[in-house]
């Protein structure tokens, strides 16, 4: 069964962590802090599950709010076998240890001995969907709460591919009857790097009553591309993508604000006083939204 309403939340990586701070925002904006399970987790070589210090840093941000976990390298969807993946050797036992009410993870390629594949997305095609599907079913069991799949931010599609992303997304939660994360940022931003992306037609072809979560950030142009850096306002098309998918999406059970900055990407603007008014600015639009489409929380 799905969990009850989370609210709005911010990501607390490293950036808000340690460059901003959380002292510095107005905690009663957010209702829940999403936490990177990588940034808790032991080499998966070394002798322990969790870095030293991990549970107290955990335990003092769990007295603050209730805490969701969120995976990067978990290589998922790999060659490995799950039961030997990072996401169960180590984002299980934390996500558990956060008393996290789902886990998410991204549809990104991976494996033991290089899991860092940041933005490799998967070959969206038929064969594809029968190799991963049942990966997805067995991870969900294996963690004992829903598993969320996050739609990707790539910088170019995978060769021979011959299902749109929708279409993959929409059968892999059908036959492994696992559930969605919706990154609006990150279909938005597809939209503006790649002719013919719709991230409209994404939302209107994926099952929203799968969508349990949804991700909102802001990027940067450089290089003559735009990159899903975290690190600026949300953009107007995401906040209108978020208005449209609220009331349609039943099961929605919590919206984030991801922030990232420099410790992300050199080229990301500075880190200043500025951060926590667009943090808090940000938060506070997310919440009207969402109380005007599901109504008060807490």
């Amino acid at each position: 069964m799905t969990p009850g309403a989370f609210g709005v939340g911010l990501q607390a990586n490293p950036t808000v962590l340690e460059d901003i701070g959380l002292d510095r925002l107005d905690s009663t904006k957010f209702d829940f802090l999403e936490l990177l399970c990588d940034d808790y987790s032991g080499p998966l070589d070394g002798p322990y599950v969790m870095f030293p210090g991990a549970r107290e840093s955990i335990d003092k941000l769990f007295q603050r709010k209730p805490l969701i976990a969120h995976g990067n390298y978990g290589a998922d969807f790999g060659f490995d076998p799950v039961e030997q993946t990072a996401a169960v050797t180590r984002h299980l036992p934390i996500a558990e240890y956060m008393r996290s009410p789902w886990y998410t993870d991204h549809m990104f390629y991976g494996d033991l001995a290089g899991s860092y594949m940041w933005s490799s997305p998967l070959q969206f095609s038929k064969r594809e969907l029968d190799r991963v599907a049942d990966r997805a079913k067995r991870l969900q069991d294996l963690f004992g709460m829903p598993l969320l799949h996050e739609n990707a931010f790539y910088y170019d599609t995978f060769p021979d591919s011959t299902m749109s992303e929708a279409e993959f997304v929409s059968e892999l939660t059908e036959r492994a009857g696992t559930h969605l994360l919706l990154d609006l940022h990150n279909i938005h931003s597809n939209e503006t790097n790649f002719p013919g992306y719709s991230a409209r037609r994404f939302v209107e072809t994926i099952p929203l009553n799968r969508v349990i979560e949804i991700h909102l950030a802001g990027g940067q142009w450089f290089d003559g591309w735009y990159h899903d850096l975290h690190n600026n306002r949300v953009p107007e098309p995401v906040w209108e993508l978020l208005d449209w998918v609220l009331p349609r999406a039943e099961n929605l059970r919590a919206v984030c604000l991801e922030v990232q900055g420099p410790s992300h990407n050199q080229k990301s603007r500075e880190v200043d006083a500025s951060w926590a008014r667009m943090i808090d600015t940000d938060l506070d639009r997310a919440r009207a939204a969402w109380t005007a489409h599901k109504g008060a929380f807490g």
